[in-house]
């Protein structure tokens, strides 16, 4: 049972955390408040029902997966006993804080991310098309992929894939946040993913402006991904094509100067490689198995941004070297953060010695 003390100390560790969330979000607020744009709520409500909902299809799995392992003679009041017992409510309100954050995380990285033209020009994209080629001996990625890829069951298969993504932002959040995970890889992993939505999807795709391969025909004028589009359009005449939906969405949310909650155009770094490759570090720890699934994924993930148009391998390559300097330097504050919360009840009794 999780008691009030435990609660106490689980929210005194991450405090490193919070502040970063606190930090991340005091800055956008200024940055688009420089740019004459008011912070939303609408976004973040959205995201919350979002995560409402994670919430309940998670609650509905696990109800049905206990009744049919107890086969109880009083189902209610199994299940009563399991969700509304202190335990569970505790462990429920030590989670909170974690969850708020999520909640509030996404809606502010779109809004920025649909910033990036104000603060910055799409000027990128030539070079990021030029360093896959001299990794490729002079070819595009997607290029080098297609004799493998270049299946319309394939590309469909991995276009719902990509979409099926963002169940790491929400159930596997969820999962970090209220799950029994060890303490010490909770916290790692939330403030990993505090700072790479802050660092790598805010600072670096700001400084790092980039479109991806199936935007600079319609926004920069240079056909040279047309082949890979016509082909990406014709396998959607046999399969539907999940990802060509929505990248129209986003390009006519471009268009309409729309800011909401997924908006925004961007392609270097991959947020969807760094989130499924920083999974990847955590999930590791806590099983071989999961290890090796989230080893597949992110691989995966990576190749399907290329072969879908939307990043280019280099793309990938900068999120998976950046995810893993902010893995390590979080590990770091956050061993310096319980060192100094270890010497507080010295410093507090005088008893700690003169340096």
């Amino acid at each position: 049972m999780v008691s009030a003390s435990d609660i106490t100390r689980r929210w005194a560790g991450e405090i490193p955390i919070y502040a970063a969330g606190f930090i991340l979000f005091a800055i956008c607020i200024a940055l688009l408040m420089s740019k004459g744009i008011a912070p939303e709520i609408a976004p973040i409500w959205v995201n919350a029902r979002l995560f409402a909902l994670s919430i309940i299809a998670i609650a509905s799995c696990d109800a049905g997966w206990q009744l049919a392992k107890h086969r109880p003679d009083q189902p209610l009041a199994h299940l009563k006993s399991r969700y509304s017992s202190a335990a569970a409510k505790q462990a429920a309100l030590a989670g909170l804080p974690l969850l708020l954050i999520c909640i509030a995380l996404l809606p502010f990285f779109s809004k920025m991310k649909a910033a990036i033209p104000l603060f910055n020009e799409y000027s990128w994209d030539n070079a990021f098309i030029e360093w896959d080629r001299a990794i490729f001996f002079g070819r595009d990625a997607w290029e080098v992929l297609q004799p493998v890829l270049g299946y319309p069951l394939i590309t469909a298969f991995l276009a719902l894939l990509y979409q099926l993504w963002f169940l790491l932002l929400y159930p596997g959040c969820l999962y970090f946040a209220f799950g029994k995970v060890d303490a010490g890889l909770r916290r790692q992993f939330f403030l990993t993913y505090v700072l790479s939505w802050t660092v790598i999807g805010g600072a670096m795709a700001t400084w790092l402006a980039s479109v991806g391969p199936v935007f600079v025909g319609p926004l920069l004028g240079d056909a040279r991904f047309d082949d890979q589009m016509a082909y990406l359009n014709a396998a959607n005449e046999s399969l539907p094509i999940m990802t060509l939906t929505v990248q129209q969405m986003l390009l006519d949310w471009y268009a309409a100067d729309a800011n909401g909650l997924g908006s925004g155009i961007t392609a270097m770094p991959s947020m969807h490689c760094a989130i499924a490759f920083l999974f990847w570090l955590a999930m590791r720890q806590i099983s071989r198995r999961a290890g090796i699934f989230f080893a597949v994924f992110f691989a995966i993930t990576w190749l399907s941004s290329v072969h879908l148009a939307y990043h280019y391998a280099v793309d990938g390559l900068v999120s998976l070297v950046a995810v893993a300097f902010l893995w390590k330097l979080s590990a770091f504050v956050l061993s310096a953060w319980d060192k100094w919360l270890a010497r507080q009840p010295a410093l507090r009794t005088n008893t700690v010695p003169a340096e």
